[in-house]
Order: structure tokens, then sequence, then C-alpha cells
């Protein structure tokens, strides 16, 4: 018994994207040049025609009065015609019609499923064909092709006066593939030329081929010398016993296109994808000298054409080779992986520029900017440095990123192995590993150092800008530069190391066990104190088996360390801690030592009165500042830009430094590190 198949299923079962809605009129196009082939006519003999059908009604957009002209007044597709004086619906190309899945062009790939794509994106088809008869008279087929009835019956007359023509009207695109589709003939024109672009190159040629929109004639013959560069260049390889043939194209940089790969099946392309970033240096449009071209790719094998799904859209291929068939199975990574290998040899010429340029960007960059990648710049392979030489600092930031964690992962990766050798290894080969190992940890601790160190150096930009007047004629508040220094309302067991920049006020004060900023006394748990005062940044240096001042012998000596902040230029210092950030500190201070002082394990400290205290007020040294520390009795620095001195009833060192002092002082310590690393330093 015969299988009865079903249209609706059928159709329901066919995959057409939105996105490739104009792929029906692509396959109408193929099959009529399969047509006019089969007619045995040249290229100048054939033609085809495709006619954009739109709605009566012109829309009309109105701008301040006036009707816009161009493509906007156009009313909206609704169906195309296509028309070729190809050998046409004869007998046999009635039957094939009538039979789903037909092999009848299966040597030319075709699958038989082209007609259901219309059924797709059109409401139905009305086929009209005027044929030589195997008799030698002409015929006129004329039908019907919707989802609902399927194929209407065929009426078929005498055309004795007709030349031999097929005119195919797909009717009613629906809207989901019309909103998705181009709305300009230029645009589809272009469109179906890409499509069918193997055709004008290939030895046989395409016949002559024309859009029209209205008044408007737009020749595929004329876009194709328009964009084409030169002559195409064919090569072919062998990969597991499987013949592919690659067409180079040279487009023209007017283009809207970018680089390209085209697999194709049985001379219809397939799949199109972008290879931006995939060859090394292959960034914009390239140039041979006279003309800026864009590159495209047409892939084909008897392999892509007997794995080509039949809606056209992909391949039956798998992506990644499958272990069990690993040595004769070839998979979609594998040919691309063999065709971009090609693709980066033919453009290598035009290329090599453009890849020293992007060398030259890299290097640049680490030098002036990003001096953490110079240790691992040579870890990573020539190849991925070729980057577009507009890049961005942030997207180049990103790319060296990936490239140092990718180290730093093989790393890890080559830990777990080192320390033990392989089995059956020679003495010479597992120090030649380990050497290697230990090579790639010393590069990656250098480059974690070279972070680290402009990491600083983009903290002092920062701070430089933060005291400087801006533009409303103001000073930036202190809680800026505060949370510059470090975090506000938060301690050092909620925060990161690199979030504490202390180190801008002394260096010691990177070491500390216990570190609060703009948090009350009350919530600080290393203390009893009940107050609720908040001291800019303190800093406590305890230890569970205390050791006090009076024991010199041994350090380091347990210490307090207080930092009070003013905003740049404020002037209204005054005795009492209301308004004096040298005596907040030293309140801050006593309050501290008078409820007592524990360790981190809440164990009391004895004698924790004597525990030195270093008290940092950071603000400009305006004049009621410099009265201040004359009163206190402080003694100004050779510069006159801060003042220091020990307030022995309180044991407590004091110093006051101003904004600039702050970032010069943090400057001289760190510039032999700048300059190490190529940082600029003013």
């Amino acid at each position: 018994m015969s299988i009865v198949t079903n249209l609706h299923g059928r159709l329901r079962n066919t995959s057409l994207p939105a996105s490739n809605g104009m792929l029906p009129i692509f396959e109408a196009v193929a099959n009529a040049i399969h047509a006019i082939e089969d007619a045995s006519l040249s290229p100048e003999e054939g033609f085809i025609s495709v006619k954009i059908v739109r709605v009566g009604q012109m829309k009309i957009d109105l701008d301040e009065g006036r009707n816009r002209l161009g493509p906007q007044a156009k009313g909206d597709i609704v169906g195309f015609t296509i028309t070729d004086n190809g050998v046409g619906f004869t007998d046999g190309n009635m039957e094939s019609f009538l039979t789903l899945d037909s092999e009848h062009k299966a040597n030319r790939g075709a699958r038989g499923v082209g007609r259901l794509l219309w059924l797709k994106a059109f409401d139905k088809a009305a086929i009209q064909s005027v044929y030589e008869s195997p008799k030698g008279i002409m015929q006129k087929r004329t039908f019907t092709f919707d989802a609902r009835q399927g194929v209407s019956d065929p009426l078929v007359e005498d055309a004795s006066n007709e030349e031999r023509r097929t005119v195919v009207h797909l009717e009613r695109f629906l809207n989901r593939y019309r909103e998705a589709s181009p709305k300009t003939a230029s645009v589809i024109a272009r469109s179906l030329f890409e499509h069918n672009l193997w055709y004008f190159i290939r030895a046989g040629c395409a016949p002559k081929i024309e859009v029209i929109d209205e008044d408007e004639v737009i020749l595929l013959d004329d876009i194709y010398h328009e964009q084409m560069v030169e002559a195409a260049y064919t090569e072919s390889f062998d990969l597991k016993g499987t013949n592919f043939e690659l067409i180079h194209i040279k487009l023209s940089a007017l283009s809207s296109r970018g680089h390209t790969i085209a697999y194709c099946a049985s001379n219809r392309v397939v799949t199109q994808n972008s290879i931006k970033g995939k060859v090394p240096g292959l960034h914009g449009s390239l140039t041979d000298g006279q003309r800026e071209f864009i590159y495209e790719c047409y892939v084909s094998s008897p392999l892509l054409d007997e794995r080509v799904r039949s809606e056209r859209t992909s391949f039956d291929i798998e992506e990644n080779p499958l272990e069990l068939f690993e040595s004769e199975e070839l998979s979609q990574r594998e040919i691309r992986d063999a065709v971009l290998m090609r693709v980066s040899d033919y453009l290598s010429d035009y290329l090599e520029e453009k890849r020293r340029l992007g060398r030259e960007r890299v290097s640049q960059f680490v030098a002036s900017k990003a001096p953490r990648y110079r240790p691992i710049i040579d870890r990573i392979p020539r190849d991925q440095l070729a980057v577009d030489p507009e890049i961005n600092d942030k997207d180049l930031d990103l790319l060296l990123y990936r490239n140092l964690a990718e180290v730093e992962s093989l790393l890890l990766a080559d830990g777990h192995d080192v320390m033990a050798p392989k089995e059956n290894e020679a003495y010479e080969d597992y120090r030649t590993r380990l050497h290697e190992y230990l090579k790639t940890a010393e590069d990656i601790k250098k480059s974690d150092l070279a972070n680290y160190v402009a990491h600083r150096r983009v903290i002092l930009d920062l701070l430089e800008k933060a005291i400087d007047r801006q533009s409303d004629g103001k000073y930036a508040r202190e809680d800026l530069i505060h949370n510059l220094i470090m975090p506000m309302g938060k301690s050092s067991d909620e925060v990161s190391f690199d979030a504490c920049n202390l180190w801008l006020v002394d260096e010691r004060l990177a070491f500390h066990d216990y570190l609060a900023s703009d948090k009350t006394l009350a919530a600080m748990p290393i203390t009893d104190s009940e107050e609720t005062k908040e001291p800019d940044l303190i800093a406590f240096n305890v230890f569970d088996t205390p050791i006090l001042v009076s024991d010199s012998r041994k350090l380091p000596l347990a210490s307090i360390v207080i930092v009070e902040l003013k905003r740049p230029m404020r002037n209204d210092a005054a005795a009492g801690e209301d308004k004096d950030p040298i005596e907040q500190a030293l309140g801050y201070l006593d309050r501290i030592r008078t409820g007592s002082v524990k360790t981190q394990a809440g164990r009391p400290i004895p004698k924790s009165s004597d525990i030195p205290g270093f008290c940092y007020a950071i603000c400009d040294i305006t004049p009621t500042i410099e009265k201040r520390c004359k009163i206190l009795g402080l003694t100004p620095t050779h510069d006159y830009s801060g003042y220091f001195g020990y307030n022995p009833n309180y044991k407590a060192y004091l110093e006051v430094i101003s904004f600039d002092r702050l970032v010069n002082s943090a400057k001289e310590r760190n510039k032999a590190f700048f300059d190490k690393l190529g940082l600029p330093t003013k």
C-alpha cells in the first residue's frame, strides 16, 4: 500500500524563520535558472524577472505639510511575480511538482520542498506556464497551489501563438515574514544577487535577471559589475577523504556586507557567517593597493550537498566530532577550522599591515595603561594580539584579561600534576616541566604586582582630581575622598584588601588587625565603648598575646590609629571637637582607651591606656588649621604643607597632612615602581 502524505502536516513540520522570508523567492529564482539550463539556453538567451507587487494605495508620509518622496511613498509588498523563459511545467516537471520530496532534480541537490516554502511565507501561488510538449506543440498549463486544497486541477490548453514562458505569482505575503524582509527594490536585488552569487562566478555564468518595482528596474548584472573587484579565485582541499571547494571573492567596500563565509549546497547558499574576529587582523575593509574590498568565501562540497536540511537553512552535521566516529565523521567545527585556515592564507598579504598595527596598539596600551599584562604578553598567541587598531581601551583590557585568566587556569591545572613525576618520565623531562611551571607562576605573580602598582597610579590620579576645584568653583565633599581611602560604613571584615587605600596616608597602615570606616565606636566589636561618635577611619593593631609599649624588645608594638578627613580648603577649624580634626581624633582615642580595648578573640588587653596612639588629620592647611597646629605645639614640615608632633598627655603621635602633601608623598614612595612599569608621573 502507498503512504499518504498530509500537506498540512508537512507544512507544519517545515521550518522557515521569519528572518528568512525572502528564501521562497530565492528558491523560485533558482528553479527558474534550472529551467533555463534544461531548455539548453545560453546565459545571453535566458532571462528571469522578479516583479515586486505592492498594495494599490500608496502610503503618504507628511513632513511639515509636504509629501515625502522615495521608497517610503510606496505601498507595502504583498507579493512577487517571477517570470522565466525556461523549459516550463512539462508533464515530467508537473508530476514532480505533485510529488512531495521529489527526487526529480536530486542530481542538482533539489529536495523537492522549495514550493512548500512558498506556502510558509505566502497564502497562495498561482502558476501559468507555456511549454513545448513531447510532440513539439506549445501548450499552456494553469493551476494554483495553496495549503487548503493543495494543487488545483491544472487547466491545459493550446498555446500555439505564444512563446515559452513560466509565470509564478506568490500572493498575499504573510505579515510575519513581510515585516522582517527588505522593503526596497535595491536591497531585495542585492540580497537576490548575494544568494545566487555562485551562478554569476561559475564558468557558465547566470542568465539575465532583473528586479522590477513599479518604474524601477535593477539588473543583477549591474550589481555584479559594481560589486566585484576582480575575478574570483578557486581552490580545493581534502578533509578526511572529502573534497571541499572554496571560491574567494573580493566585493566592493561600498557593499553593506561584512567579511563572510557562505556554506552552499547544490549551488545555493544555505548559511552565511561573519568571520569578524575569527581571522587575525581581519578588521574593517581591506585594500589591494588600488581599491578597498570586502572578502567573501563560498564553500561547496558533496558532503554539504548530501547533508543540507530540507528547508535549506542549516546542515545535518554535528557541531563537534562524535568520539565514536571521530576518525571518519566530519564535524562543523573541523570544517570551519579548515576553511578559516585557508582563508587566512589567502588574505595573509592583505592582512600583514593590519596585524602589525594591531600588535602596536596592544604594546602601547600595555606600556602606558595596563602594565599588569606585560609579564604574560609573550604567552598570548601572536595571532590573538593582532587586534583591531581602533579597538577601545575597555574592549582591549577585557581581551587581555581573558588571556590572563586562561594562563592562570592552565597554571592551576598544571600545578596539580607538576609536583609528581609522570610514570616512566625521565628526570630531565620532569625538570623541564617543573621549570616551565615555575616560570609561568613567576610571570603571574609579576602580573599581579604590576596590577597592584597600576591600581595605585589610578587612585592617585582620582585623588588629584578630587582635591581640585570643580567647574562650579566648589571643592569635592570629604566623603568622595573618604571612599577613595576606605569605603564608608565598612570594616576590614566587609571589604577586600584592594578596596583599602590606606597606603595613601602611611604604608604601615596596610597591616592591621581591625579597621573600621565611619562606624560608631559602639558598633566596633574590638572595643567596649558605648559612644556613638563616628571617626572617619580607625585601625587597631592588637594581638591575642598583647605586646605592651613598655616591652620594647618585641615588635611590632600594639597601636591604635585614627584618621580624620576634612573637605578640601575647609577653613572653619576652632577649639572643640565639632570643628577641629586634631581634637576630634584625640577625643576618639581617649574614648576607646577608657572604654577598654579587646583583642579580636574578645580578650581584654592589660594597660590598654598605654597602647600607642597615632592621630592623622587629612586637610588643607588653611589659616584656622594652621592656628590650631600652633596652639597644640606641632612642628611644621620643611615645606610647610603639614605639621607633626607628640602629645604626652594622650600618649599620641599627631600629624596634619595637607592634600597636596598626601598626593606628593604617595607619588614619591611609589615613583620607583611607576618608573619600572613605564607609568608616567608628574
